[in-house]
């Protein structure tokens, strides 16, 4: 695999030109292995990590797929949240630069349903959805689905975890014509595996390692503070200079709070989660790409289906519940084959606690840092215990 390269792949011109001028000459290694049975019209289950490229591993041979003087919906991509939505939607168009008549419509809850419709009565022949606001449409006869050739399930675990396995199954009887399944997963649950066993015959199956090459280059640091002083944590590494930083917080309030604390301090900084209208947080990730914002901060909303690949630096300010989601948050920096940087910023004992159990159950290595006196970083020294000789 490592000789292969985008143009052993039997792919177009306009797809060649597309992805020269995105700057990849080489296919990952999922995208190397999925690509050409997809372009097969084969079945594809693929395990793969975050960031390892799996949206232009199923994007590209269903682009190559679409014919553009059909106008009806000939690709199907089915995502968990609509932020995942959105981007795939983003990755697609940027993929379609050379082509001619060939349209992506985004379809998602949380939008005011006439956007989309205008979007679908262009006739897309691609169109990427969340499966309950896909369903709304179909009910409501915007869009039919019987000449579906390419159905993607990306996130699939996820999806499925999500409580959208009968919204996804419903949907996948609808495609009488469909000639092939993909599913792109970080993880195979059971869930992943019936859907495979009902729906995909001789599925090729592709499993991609978490190994040197294609695992994100993170640096990994924490920072002990004292609770009230984790704001001013926060301030002396945005002092370091870094132009594009995620932070996240596990709760709603503490995300708005923290972004109001460095509004007030003149820093380009905005905030996603769940109670801020879906328009307010589009605008919010479309600045946060385009360099426009130099800070985001969110909560786990936000932990999965961003692809930014120029992350500098992941700030957790508070540890997560989940070990998959500190996996998932840190995930945002080190993509594309650039080097990430994560801290975790911990205020108590039960915050230390949690954080050694990540690192034991993920096998990382999370280096303990202190600020020296002139304000840069330095290995935090590690008290050894103490102990008391006994005297008989």
């Amino acid at each position: 695999m490592d000789q292969t390269s985008f143009s052993s792949l039997g792919l177009s011109e306009q797809m060649l030109r597309a992805l020269e001028k995105k700057g990849y000459g080489w296919p990952t290694r999922v995208q190397a292995e999925a690509i050409p049975p997809l372009m097969q019209w084969r079945d594809v289950i693929a395990k793969a990590p975050t960031g390892t490229g799996k949206t232009f591993a199923f994007g590209i041979p269903m682009i190559e797929h679409i014919d553009p003087d059909n106008s009806t919906v000939q690709g199907l991509i089915l995502a968990p949240t609509r932020e995942l939505a959105i981007q795939i939607g983003d990755e697609l168009r940027s993929l379609l630069e050379f082509y001619e008549g060939i349209r992506v419509a985004v379809v998602y809850g949380g939008q005011q349903i006439e956007k989309q419709v205008r979007q679908l009565e262009r006739s897309p022949q691609i169109v990427v959805a969340t499966p309950g606001r896909l369903m709304d449409h179909y009910k409501r006869r915007n869009l039919r689905l019987d000449q579906v050739q390419t159905a993607i399930l990306d996130e699939a675990d996820r999806m499925l975890d999500m409580g959208f396995f009968d919204d996804v199954t419903k949907i996948l009887n609808l495609l009488r014509s469909r000639r092939n399944l993909g599913m792109f997963s970080a993880t195979i649950s059971q869930e992943v595996m019936t859907v495979s066993w009902m729906y995909q015959r001789d599925e090729v199956e592709i499993t991609v390692p978490a190994d040197e090459q294609n695992k994100p280059d993170i640096t990994q640091y924490s920072l002990t503070v004292p609770a009230l002083q984790k704001l001013e944590a926060v301030l002396r590494l945005l002092a370091l200079g870094y132009e594009r930083v995620i932070i996240f917080c596990n709760t709603k309030h503490m995300c708005q709070r923290l972004a109001d604390d460095l509004q007030g301090r003149s820093y380009s900084v905005d905030c996603i989660h769940g109670d801020i209208r879906q328009d307010k947080r589009e605008k919010t990730m479309q600045a946060f790409r385009e360099g426009r914002l130099n800070v985001l901060i969110a909560t786990d909303v936000a932990s999965r289906g961003i692809d930014v690949d120029d992350v500098d630096c992941v700030i957790n300010y508070d540890i997560p519940d989940e070990n998959e989601y500190y996996i998932h948050r840190i995930g945002r920096t080190g993509r594309a084959r650039k080097k990430g940087i994560a801290y975790s910023i911990l205020g108590s004992f039960p915050e230390r606690a949690k954080l050694e159990e990540i690192a034991k159950y993920s096998h990382f290595t999370i280096q303990p840092m202190q600020f020296a006196e002139t304000g840069e970083l330095i290995p935090a020294e590690v008290k050894k215990p103490v102990y008391k000789k006994k005297y008989r």
